[in-house]
């Protein structure tokens, strides 16, 4: 009976230590590693894309992407593991990407991605996809090789574009730059980003949403409005198919317009309504252009020769892309002739300090009202009054 009870002590120990990274003797699940395993996998993957080690990358996994990102001037790229769905050696991973162009961005730019993983014989994940997360819009990378372009004043990233392309959208932007702090102020980063995607179609993909939003529209700018000076910085992002239209005056009023955007975004709220930021970057696309009001404003201009002079300012869904393309003009003209009003009667430097005093506000009720009173000195009411007759006057 002694000799039965040692045989069977010793069963048990060796029961434990063989299932012990299961269940563990001591009562309830052992730890699953997973997690740190893969954390630690897209830790070495981000260390090989700053260090341009494409062998390194590798042995993380598929080298897809990595040739892709060579040329851009990245300061940090870095995962942060959220969640992980397992089943066997397989698993998804959702993580959040976080990166810096160098020279640019203040503060990380911030992007979902699901990644699938497998585990060899050995035990060691490996990366087989990193795509953009669910609703998450692309990079520019995710597209394709991309090319990077610096001038004096900008970074011009490209899918699909030649260099001397690429350099001509840097010239555009470094003369764009300058046109800004004359009106605006030097108080901005005086810096721009360009991203050139290859269609229209990738264009949408890099803003999230369907190519109809866009088609017709030159450019856009994104980035957070109200966004402090450690914000990332915002992208300028071109439609390739709309900006081939335009002449070389047309595509520098376009690039101004949009780093006029960058320069403003910081003093842009929830109070500032479209028809003065988009009125004020149509102020300043145009300020050097040399343009006739009826050149800048031919839709508006139609329609005050048929006597239809606008009874209000725009609002803020007048701007909407995928509504009427006529009608979407004539709010982008009439924002501008107003700008132009206030630049003409009050000054320039009260343009700008009007544009400041809305965005300080916090919410949109009472902003303008309040501007208009306090820089301009005149009701809503009477500043409609007298847009409209400048709007008549200007057309005629």
């Amino acid at each position: 009976m002694a000799g039965r009870t040692r045989v069977s002590q010793a069963a048990v120990a060796a029961l434990c230590l063989l299932l012990a990274a299961l269940v563990g003797c001591g009562g309830g699940p052992a730890v699953d590693t997973a997690r740190a395993e893969v954390q630690s996998l897209l830790d070495r993957r981000a260390e090989a894309v700053l260090d341009r080690d494409a062998a390194a990358y590798a042995r993380t996994g598929t080298r897809d992407g990595f040739d892709n990102l060579r040329a851009v001037p990245l300061a940090d790229w870095s995962y942060r593991l959220t969640a992980l769905d397992r089943t066997g050696d397989r698993a998804t991973a959702a993580a959040d990407l976080s990166y810096r162009v160098d020279g640019h961005d203040r503060s990380p730019v911030v992007t979902a991605r699901t990644l699938s993983l497998s585990r060899d014989r050995d035990g060691r994940w490996s990366v087989e996809s990193d795509r953009p997360a669910g609703e998450s819009s692309q990079q520019l990378w995710d597209q394709g090789r991309a090319r990077a372009v610096r001038g004096e004043r900008s970074l011009v990233l490209g899918v699909g574009r030649s260099e001397e392309a690429l350099r001509d959208y840097a010239e555009l932007a470094d003369r764009a730059v300058p046109a800004v702090s004359d009106a605006w102020g030097p108080r901005w980063a005086r810096s721009v980003v360009v991203l050139v995607p290859e269609t229209l179609e990738d264009m949408a993909g890099l803003l999230g949403s369907p190519p109809s939003s866009y088609r017709g529209i030159a450019a856009v700018t994104t980035g957070a409005t109200g966004g402090g000076p450690r914000a990332p910085a915002d992208r300028v992002i071109v439609n390739p198919d709309a900006f081939a239209l335009l002449g070389d005056s047309g595509r520098q009023v376009v690039l101004t317009h949009e780093a006029a955007h960058v320069a403003t975004r910081a003093h842009t709220s929830a109070a500032t309504p479209l028809w003065l930021s988009e009125g004020y970057a149509d102020w300043v696309g145009y300020r050097g252009a040399g343009r006739t009001p009826a050149e800048a404003a031919p839709e508006l201009a139609h329609a005050v020769g048929r006597g239809e002079v606008p009874d209000a300012l725009p609002e803020d869904e007048d701007f909407g892309f995928t509504g009427d393309a006529e009608g979407l003009a004539r709010a982008y003209e009439g924002s501008w002739l107003a700008c132009r009003m206030i630049a003409d009667r009050w000054g320039e430097e009260r343009l700008g300090a009007f544009y400041r005093a809305v965005g300080a506000h916090e919410e949109r009720e009472g902003a303008v009202e309040d501007a208009m009173s306090r820089v301009l000195g005149v009701t809503p009411e009477e500043f409609t009054l007298q847009w409209r007759d400048f709007v008549r006057g200007a057309l005629r």
